[in-house]
């Protein structure tokens, strides 16, 4: 890349055009247009809820208290009594363990809610959506933290 030629186009062994490095510059004018484009990209479905999951630890439920379907979002303050029977529904199910953990996700402000169900008491844990995961906390390999800031 230089001043004439502010873009570098990058190929594979096979000539297929895999993608382009841009100067700052060109960058900086581009930009609007490309976000604008890439925003009208479709959204991904949504994965099928692990209802087969709930019904399993469901099934072998045996702790000393009955399961309760109620759920709050401590984020939105979204709530409801019984998440599976809400239409629209407002808590979607993530993750159901036969060892009692069951994760939901507001619909409304993507927080999740995990449910850890212990023998005799149920903790509620909610953490906040991120849409970027924070750069300090990388990989670990063995006991060496990496750090890529």
């Amino acid at each position: 890349m230089n001043i004439e030629n502010p873009y570098l186009a990058l190929y594979d062994a096979s000539g297929a055009l895999k993608g382009v490095l841009v100067s700052p510059e060109m960058w900086t004018a581009l930009e609007p247009h490309a976000l604008k484009i890439l925003g009208e990209t479709e959204t991904e479905p949504e994965l099928p809820e692990p209802m087969a999951d709930l019904e399993t630890l469901l099934s072998f439920w045996d702790f000393k208290y009955p399961y309760s379907a109620e759920a709050r979002c401590e984020t939105c303050g979204a709530a409801t009594t019984d998440w599976r029977a809400d239409e629209p529904r407002k808590f979607r199910l993530a993750t159901a363990t036969l060892a009692g953990m069951v994760t939901l996700t507001c619909s409304h402000c993507k927080t999740r809610i995990i449910h850890r169900h212990f023998k005799d008491r149920v903790t509620v844990e909610t953490k906040p959506y991120c849409e970027q995961k924070d750069p300090k906390l990388n990989a670990v390999y063995g006991d060496k933290r990496q750090y890529f800031t």
